[in-house]
């Protein structure tokens, strides 16, 4: 199979295309022919050596994908050769998804949405999943105010379209540009809820656009100094949800004097703990709920096919913060 590997921490220039031996199936495994495969910030977290290369066990990067079943393992329960799926592999894949092919357990798998392409499939199982982990984790009412930084990216939207599903539309969130702006008002959020956060005195302005009040939630998505902010925005004994694990010293001491509680979320707990079907389960309830059209698939930029230039040009982008609201995608084989 082809498969494009990184040869070293460091710039983009490490990655290669090679030629290897396809994986071999174990009895709880499937073997998935990769249609396509999405690029996450946690990708060029590994490529970097940062605290998220520990999660590596391939030096073949990407961490989900949609694809068609081609072989079962004895053990396989109600997965068939032929079947339309999408994954989170996160590291419990033979390899990583920037391949042609990948072996993984058949309880991380879900099915393909019926009436949507490969690339959008892709775009579904990281953001979709780690969103549904904060949108039952934080369990808000339809009255509860709610801020997401960083609303713009993959998980963000996903987690807006969740909320709206549900009742809860006071939410405000920040963007970064113009492409941005204009994702965030395509899920229905008014030009009073989205505050670019390039602006002055933005903490004064996120209070404003909440009525002058500090938020029941506060979704932190971006990490850094911005965080801190993120923070100050919280009421007392608020909620704050940390996607990240990037807050800074002064983000925890904010939160630790507002008595705030911490939501951390992080989707590969569950694969910690063994709990692989919540994976599987989880992407078929996100399928159902998108062939019923209760919350759309993400739009996304298909960059390339398997190659070289396009995981460059994916990580040059993820870097720069270019995303502009829709999610990288490569497709793979046709």
């Amino acid at each position: 199979m082809k498969a494009i590997q990184l040869n070293g921490f460091g710039d983009v220039s490490n990655f290669s295309l090679s030629h290897l031996d396809p994986p071999v199936i174990k009895n709880d495994e499937v073997l998935i022919q990769i249609k396509a495969a999405a690029f996450n910030p946690i990708d060029y977290q590994m490529r970097l050596g940062l605290r998220e290369s520990r999660l590596m066990r391939s030096p073949i990067l990407g961490r989900e994908l949609s694809g068609v079943v081609l072989q079962v393992g004895t053990d396989v329960i109600g997965v068939k050769p032929g079947d339309e799926v999408m994954a989170l592999a996160g590291s419990r894949g033979s390899n990583g998804s920037y391949a042609e092919l990948m072996a993984l357990n058949y309880r991380m798998i879900g099915s393909k949405p019926r009436h949507i392409n490969f690339e959008e499939a892709a775009a579904i199982p990281s953001s979709g999943l780690t969103a549904w982990h904060s949108f039952t984790r934080m369990q808000a009412e339809v009255s509860d105010s709610i801020f997401i930084n960083g609303a713009a990216g993959g998980v963000g939207r996903f987690l807006i379209k969740l909320l709206k599903a549900n009742g809860v539309s006071n939410i405000v969130a920040t963007a970064g540009s113009g492409e941005s702006i204009a994702a965030l008002q395509s899920l229905g959020l008014g030009s009073g809820q989205i505050i670019n956060y390039n602006q002055p005195g933005l903490k004064d302005l996120l209070i404003a656009a909440n009525h002058g009040k500090r938020f029941d939630y506060a979704v932190d998505l971006v990490g850094g100094t911005i965080a801190e902010t993120t923070a100050d925005v919280l009421r007392m004994n608020g909620n704050y949800v940390d996607v990240t694990f990037l807050g800074t010293v002064v983000t925890r001491e904010i939160l630790f004097d507002k008595g705030a509680n911490i939501l951390n979320i992080a989707a590969y707990a569950f694969a910690i703990e063994n709990n692989l079907t919540w994976y599987g389960d989880t992407l078929n309830h996100l399928a159902q709920l998108i062939e019923a059209h209760k919350i759309d698939a993400p739009a996304v930029n298909v960059i390339g096919n398997l190659t070289v230039e396009t995981a460059q040009e994916a990580h040059r982008l993820m870097e720069a913060n270019r995303i502009y609201g829709k999610k990288l995608v490569m497709s793979v084989t046709a």
